[in-house]
């Protein structure tokens, strides 16, 4: 579900082009959720091929890739691996809400009101091994790099953009904050939504923690506090409390022990956010797009149109001399004056 912090950080809004350059380590998983969730029939069905075959996935992964390809971003995706044991409760849980939703679904078709029905077809989302293959091919043929990480690919991401890998981070949940990015970017879901959603909405960790007045080790504390993918929480706990108790700087043991907290747990929990299993990754290397291949998997394979594949070739394109070119310094940030360190060069 990811950290609900968002009352407490203030991103830095910037038109996508303004990237143009520069590498962004997405957390792959979150993102094809996000499409599985989203983008969907009217009443509430993945969308299909003619052979039954979902192509949701597929459709949202071509289409985001590209879009900001043209725009000269690079987008290097990461997937997930094995998840950490820890995180069992939580995945049992999840399937128990999906079993719940797609009854409730079900019941709202039955009703005929497709709007409900759509709503809680957006909590079913299944992702198999299977499309995550697919998406990779497809990049694959996009020119496009993608890394398996060993375990959480949000991790895995914030660890390449820790390293200088890549420039950011890009999830559109904030526990990449609390893996150590430097720098996260959210919005890309909501690229395409109408006007004002095309921007990135870019958050400097270290910025935040000044802001917060905290520093990493109690933004983790502070996780582990609400409740994280990993742990319950303490009871009563939301993020401004959370935040309040933290900001009391009374050490790691004397504020879980005032939270009523296990000690050991949170100490487990906070040890996946300190050193969490991830593998060393060379810099990515974008490699030439192959438009045969795209259309043979889009085209051939699940009877997309030839037209709107080719479009998205196109935009790809379009794009690649703004790749081959260094990123420029980004616009002034006005009063937030500590985001001047945006204006650097990175990858």
């Amino acid at each position: 579900m990811g950290l609900p912090l968002r009352d407490l950080v203030h991103p830095r809004e910037l038109p996508w082009d303004q990237l143009a350059g520069r590498t962004l380590a997405v957390d792959g998983y979150n993102a094809l959720y996000q499409f599985l969730a989203t983008i969907r029939q009217r009443d509430g069905q993945l969308f299909t091929d003619p052979e039954g075959r979902v192509t949701t996935h597929l459709i949202g992964l071509l289409y985001r890739t590209t879009s900001l390809l043209a725009e000269g971003v690079r987008l290097y995706w990461v997937f997930d691996g094995a998840p950490p044991d820890r995180k069992s409760g939580t995945l049992s849980g999840r399937f128990r809400a999906k079993e719940r939703a797609e009854a409730e679904w079900k019941e709202a078709l039955d009703a005929g009101d497709l709007e409900r029905a759509r709503r809680k077809a957006a909590a079913t989302s299944r992702l198999t091994r299977e499309m995550v293959q697919e998406g990779e091919r497809l990049l694959d043929a996009l020119g496009v790099p993608y890394l398996e990480a060993p375990s959480e690919g949000e991790a895995q991401a914030a660890a390449l953009a820790a390293a200088g890998t890549v420039w950011a981070s890009a999830s559109e949940d904030y526990d990449s904050l609390l893996f150590g990015t430097p720098r996260l970017v959210r919005g890309l879901a909501a690229r395409g939504r109408g006007p004002g959603t095309a921007a990135a909405q870019v958050i400097d960790r270290a910025d935040l923690l000044v802001d917060l007045g905290i520093d990493g080790e109690e933004l983790i504390l502070m996780g582990i506090l609400i409740g994280t993918d990993y742990n319950d929480g303490a009871a009563g706990f939301g993020p401004k409390r959370a935040l309040r108790l933290v900001r009391e700087h009374l050490g790691w043991e004397a504020t879980v022990r005032r939270a009523g907290l296990d000690r050991a747990e949170a100490e487990a929990v906070a040890e996946l956010f300190r050193h969490p299993q991830i593998v060393p990754a060379e810099p990515p290397v974008f490699g030439p797009t192959d438009p045969e291949r795209v259309r043979e998997l889009l085209v051939e394979r699940h009877g997309f149109s030839r037209e709107r594949v080719d479009l998205a070739l196109a935009r790809a394109d379009r794009g690649r001399s703004r790749r081959s070119h260094p990123p420029a310094p980004l616009p002034a940030a006005g009063h937030q004056s500590r985001l001047d360190r945006f204006e650097e060069t990175a990858p």
